[in-house]
């Protein structure tokens, strides 16, 4: 049996690569073709091939593209930001189940920058927490179940990377390690899970296999912080 044909190649290591060094729009204006057959395609493969995993672990995931929801963009919204650039170099494909109401809800996500490959579960509270997923999931839960967390640690820590980012005094800060006791919670306005991946895993046959496999490590997280039932 043929082996499987890569979706990535090194390219995409190279183009954010060159991208970081020349964030402009000029540069991006004459590397669009690059950009389509270095990242936009093979993304919207990656999507396809894992799609029918992320399905078996709950059939709610939206899985259509629609409005690109499940890529993330390469644009910057610099309006707001300290950074300037116009362009990310990074690109994500990603899945959320559908939440009620106008907050903010986890995903299981996968990522490709110039120098990482990571893969896992992520979970912002936005710009209205009282709305979010964290506030009405996460929150109650992990305060009812305070060994949860601690659980969620054990079985996942030695694989994967967890921090976390509290609230403090109007602005976020990046916290290390597992959210495990009931005070991190009171204050946690962002959960990250993931499993750093090396570039030859992306370049391999079976990424998305692999990826599959630790979607469905992650999946738990998901489930309890962000899904009604």
């Amino acid at each position: 049996m043929a082996k499987p044909e890569p979706i990535f190649r090194r390219e995409i290591f190279q183009f954010f690569k060159d991208l970081s060094r020349h964030n402009k729009k000029t540069w991006m204006d004459a590397n669009r073709e690059r950009y389509q057959a270095c990242v936009v395609r093979p993304f919207r493969r990656l999507l396809e091939e894992t799609a029918p995993a992320v399905l078996a672990l709950d059939e709610r995931f939206d899985t259509t593209a629609r409005n690109g929801q499940n890529f993330s963009r390469i644009n910057r919204d610099i309006r707001f930001a300290k950074d300037k650039t116009p362009y990310r170099p990074q690109m994500y494909v990603k899945y959320a189940v559908p939440f009620a109401g106008d907050g903010e809800t986890g995903e299981l996500y996968a990522g490709i920058s110039a120098k990482a490959v990571t893969a896992g579960f992520r979970i912002y509270s936005g710009s209205k927490y009282k709305n979010s997923a964290l506030a009405l999931f996460a929150y109650p839960r992990c305060i009812a179940d305070a060994t949860w967390a601690a659980k969620q640690k054990k079985r996942l820590g030695r694989k994967y990377e967890s921090y976390w980012y509290s609230a403090e005094q109007g602005q976020w800060k990046e916290q290390a390690g597992w959210p495990t006791r009931a005070e991190h919670w009171k204050r946690l306005r962002a959960w990250i899970v993931r499993a750093k991946l090396t570039p030859a895993a992306a370049t391999r046959g079976n990424f998305a296999v692999e990826l599959g496999r630790v979607f469905r490590d992650v999946y738990p997280l998901l489930r309890f912080t962000c899904l009604p039932d």
